[in-house]
This record gives C-alpha cells, structure tokens and sequence, in this order.
C-alpha cells in the first residue's frame, strides 16, 4: 500500500446531523414504534422532544414525541400524527437524527463513530492503508474497517496501536503489529 496520501489540509466537513436511533417495527395497534437507540445521553428520548427522521429516500421532517417507554437499548415511542399501526408501519426503517450541535463533546481520548468514518488511516511503516467506512464491535474491541481499491483491512482501535488521531483533518495515524496487515486483510 502506498504512503502517500490524498487528503488536503483544509478541515473536513463532519456531518450536520447524527443518527440516534431507528425505528425498527410498529408495536401494538395504536401507532407506537419499537426504536433502537444509538445514542448514550440519557435525555434524547423523552416526551416533547423533536426528531429529525429520515426516510430511506433521505426525505426528512421533524416529528415530535407524544409518549415514551425507554428499556434499555429500545424505546417504545409514539410520535405525533401516528395513531395506527398503519401509520406506524410506514416509519419502519426510518433514521432519527438530531443536530449535530446538540451532540456532547466526547471524553478525552473517545471518539464518536460519526467521528471517525471518513477519515484517512495510515500506518507508520506501511504508509496509507485506506478510509474509514466502518466499525465493527466484536467483543473484543473495536475495529476500524478501512478501505482501499478494493481491499479492506480490519484495525484494532485501540491505544496500544493509535499514534495519533485528528478528527479535524480526518486522519488517524497507527503503528500495527508486523504481519498484522496481511493477515487482516481481504478483497471486497
């Protein structure tokens, strides 16, 4: 793999919104929705608190929140102007996004997913591996899933490996183990 790089140094453009869950099935007849949240902050799912959904087509409005049950990782949400489970029926699939201004800085050393797709990874030996197009969370950590012309290469995210990280020029920089290239990669 090449060592040079095809990023400039302008800062790149983050996303304006960030998902936060995605309504995945109608629940009941009376219009709620099963939705899973993708989001930590305690207070995205509540009553009287507008979402932006997005459609498979990428249309988008804002919905409000009439009434939720939060357990867990899933909610049980009725927005506003659902009242059947045809209605409900029709957001299946759809994304909940918010601003990306309403999103907390992440913690010293954390990163949010949005984050880090789209950046430019390279390792200091072998020079640039690819993009960014993934995360996968395999029990084990984290890895980035970084790809390149075809090939993919799967990257531990984590500190014993990462040199650096710059989420304004959209690069990250790690020093991997010898052999671990080649033994992670694959063709697409």
């Amino acid at each position: 793999m090449s060592s040079r790089s095809s990023r400039t140094d302008r800062p790149r453009d983050l996303p304006e919104t960030v998902i936060v869950g995605q309504i995945r099935k109608p629940h009941g007849l009376r219009g709620e929705v099963v939705v899973e949240i993708l989001s930590d902050v305690p207070d995205r799912f509540v009553s009287g608190r507008a979402l932006r959904m997005v459609a498979v087509d990428g249309s988008a409005r804002e919905r409000r929140i009439e009434k939720v049950r939060v357990n867990g990782s899933r909610a049980i949400v009725l927005f506003d102007g659902s009242h059947t489970r045809d209605d409900a029926e029709a957001l299946r699939g759809r994304h909940l996004e918010v601003s990306r201004r309403d999103v907390p800085g992440a913690e010293a050393g954390s990163y949010y997913q949005y984050e880090l797709l789209g950046c430019v990874c390279s390792d200091v030996k072998a020079g640039e591996l690819g993009e960014v197009v993934g995360l996968v969370e395999d029990g084990g950590g984290i890895l980035l899933r970084v790809s390149r012309d075809g090939e993919t290469v799967l990257v531990p995210f984590v500190a014993a490996f990462v040199e650096h990280i710059d989420i304004e020029a959209g690069t990250i920089s790690v020093a991997l183990p010898e052999g671990l290239i080649e033994t992670c990669t694959f063709r697409s």
